[in-house]
C-alpha cells in the first residue's frame, strides 16, 4: 500500500497523531478542533511557560477557556518542548509567526527555524502543512528543500501542504471548524492527503492547484481588506474636512444590495495579518521587477492614521485652551480590535507613543489587558486604569482607540472633558466629542 493511502486511512480512522507546532492564536484553536474531532494531539512549542500552562490545564489567551484546555488534556493532549517527538506524529501543522523586520521586510526565521527543528525527526508516512502567512514560494523554497535534505521524497515519503490560517479571534459567528480551509499541495498525492487531513476537522475544504496559489490566496484576502480600509480611512479625512460624518456615509452606502462592501475607518491597522501581509507580497514582487504601488499606497495611509488621531487630539485641546504637552490623556483600548486581548501591531500603542513623545502624560484603560509591560519601540510600562466617574473626569482628554463592548460609554460621555472618537462609537454630537 502506498504511503499516502496508508496515511489517509490512518487519518480517516482517527488513528493519526496530529502535531501542532506553535501554540498561539492559530495553533491553540486548531489543537482544540482536532482534539474535539477525536484525534490525539501533541503540541510543540519553544516557550516553556506556555507548555507548562497547557499541561496544567490553563490558558494564556482570553477567548480560549481553561476548561477547554483541561478537556483537551483529559482527551490525551500534551504539550512539549521536545522536538524529537516529531517522529511520533503522522501530521505536522506549522503555526508559527511571520512578522516583519525593522526594514518592513518579511521575517520568516520562525518558519525556517521550525523547519530545521523538525527535519531531523521526519520519517516516511508523514504530512507537513505550513499555515503561517507568507509570500508565494515559501513552501517550495524553504520547507521542501529541508525535507529533501533528509533523504525523503516529497509526494512519496512525506507529503507537503500549504494551508493558510484564517483565525479571527473573538469572532462569535465563525470558528476554526466553520471557516472554509484552503489547501494547496506540492504534488497531486500531497493534495489528496491534505484534503483528508483537514476535512476530518473542518466543515469545508477548498483545494487549489499549488502551494503558491494557496499562499497568494491568503495574501489577497488580507490585502483586499488593507486596501479597502486604506480607502475608507482616506475618505474619512476628506469627509472630516467637508464636515461630513463618514460613518453615516458608509452606513448609507451599505444599503446598496450589490457592488458595495462596507469597511469602516479607524485609528490604523492592527493584528497579525492585515498590517503585515501586504508587505510580504510587495517584497516578493520586487524579485519579479514589479512595483505594487496600489498596495504600498494603502499601507502608507493606514500607517499614518495614528498621527491623524493625535492631530485631532491636539486640535481639540487647543480649542479648550490647552496644549498637548503636560496634558493628561487616557487612551481607551490597546488591543488591536474590540473584545480581545491581542495587542499585536495595535495602532493604540503607536498613539500612546506619539502622545508621550509630545510631552503629554499618557495612560490607558482596557478591560481585556490589565497590564502592559512594554516591547520593542513601545518601551513604556503601564497598568490599566479602572473607569470610574472620578477617574474619567481627571483626564484632559480620552482617546477611544478600541471600542470594547465592556466600556460604559454613557459613563464616559457624562464625565469626560473631551472624547476623541476614532471608531465612530458616538454618533450624536455631545459637546465634548471630537470625531477622529
Amino acid at each position: 500500500m502506498d504511503a499516502n493511502t496508508t496515511l489517509i486511512s490512518r487519518i480517516n480512522n482517527r488513528e493519526a497523531v496530529i502535531g501542532i507546532v506553535g501554540l498561539g492564536y492559530v495553533g491553540l484553536p486548531l489543537m482544540l478542533r482536532y482534539t474535539a474531532a477525536g484525534f490525539r494531539v501533541l503540541g510543540l512549542d519553544v516557550d516553556a511557560h506556555k507548555v507548562d500552562m497547557l499541561n496544567d490545564g490553563m490558558s494564556y489567551i482570553e477567548h480560549i477557556s481553561a476548561d477547554s484546555i483541561t478537556q483537551a488534556c483529559q482527551a490525551g493532549f500534551r504539550a512539549t518542548l521536545d522536538f524529537s517527538r516529531v517522529a511520533e506524529c503522522d501530521a505536522l501543522i506549522l503555526c508559527v509567526p511571520t512578522p516583519l523586520n525593522e526594514y518592513r521586510e518579511p521575517d520568516i526565521s520562525y518558519v525556517t527555524n521550525t523547519a530545521d527543528a523538525i527535519a531531523p525527526y521526519l520519517r516516511p508516512g508523514q504530512v507537513v502543512s505550513l499555515e503561517s502567512t507568507t509570500y508565494p514560494g515559501t513552501t517550495d523554497e524553504e520547507i521542501i528543500p529541508r525535507i529533501i535534505h533528509q533523504g525523503l521524497t516529497v509526494g512519496k515519503d512525506v507529503f507537503v501542504l500549504y494551508s493558510p490560517e484564517r483565525e479571527d479571534p473573538g469572532n462569535k459567528h465563525f470558528d476554526t471548524q466553520t471557516i472554509p480551509k484552503v489547501v494547496g499541495g506540492a504534488t497531486k498525492a500531497c493534495l489528496e492527503v491534505g484534503i483528508a487531513l483537514y476535512q476530518v476537522a473542518i466543515d469545508r475544504v477548498v483545494p487549489v492547484s499549488s502551494t503558491k496559489a494557496a499562499e497568494l490566496t491568503k495574501l489577497l484576502e488580507n490585502i483586499h481588506r488593507a486596501v479597502n480600509i486604506g480607502l475608507v480611512n482616506e475618505m474619512k479625512i476628506v469627509a472630516d474636512k467637508m464636515g461630513i460624518d463618514i460613518f453615516e456615509v458608509v452606513d448609507a452606502a451599505a444599503t446598496k444590495p450589490f457592488g458595495f462592501t462596507p469597511y469602516y475607518p479607524g485609528p490604523g491597522l492592527g493584528g497579525h495579518c492585515i498590517p503585515i501581509d501586504p508587505f510580504y507580497l510587495t517584497w516578493k514582487a520586487r524579485a519579479y521587477g514589479l512595483h505594487t504601488r496600489f498596495i504600498e499606497l494603502s499601507g502608507e495611509i493606514n500607517q499614518g492614521m495614528p498621527e491623524y488621531v493625535v492631530s485631532k487630539l491636539v486640535d481639540g485641546l487647543n480649542d479648550h485652551g490647552k496644549a498637548l504637552k503636560n496634558s493628561k490623556v487616557l487612551v481607551l483600548g490597546i488591543a488591536y480590535k474590540k473584545n480581545i486581548d491581542d495587542m499585536r501591531e495595535s495602532p493604540a500603542l503607536e498613539i500612546i507613543k506619539l502622545i508621550r513623545e509630545r510631552g503629554a502624560l499618557a495612560a490607558y484603560s482596557d478591560p481585556h489587558i490589565p497590564a502592559f509591560h512594554g516591547h520593542g519601540v513601545y518601551d513604556f510600562v503601564m497598568d490599566s486604569v479602572a473607569l470610574t466617574a472620578d477617574a474619567i473626569a481627571g483626564y484632559d482628554a480620552l482617546v477611544l482607540a478600541t471600542d470594547h463592548d465592556r466600556f460604559d460609554y454613557g459613563l464616559i460621555a457624562e464625565n469626560a472633558r473631551m472624547v476623541v472618537d476614532s471608531r465612530g462609537r458616538y454618533r450624536e454630537d455631545m459637546g465634548n466629542l471630537i470625531k477622529a
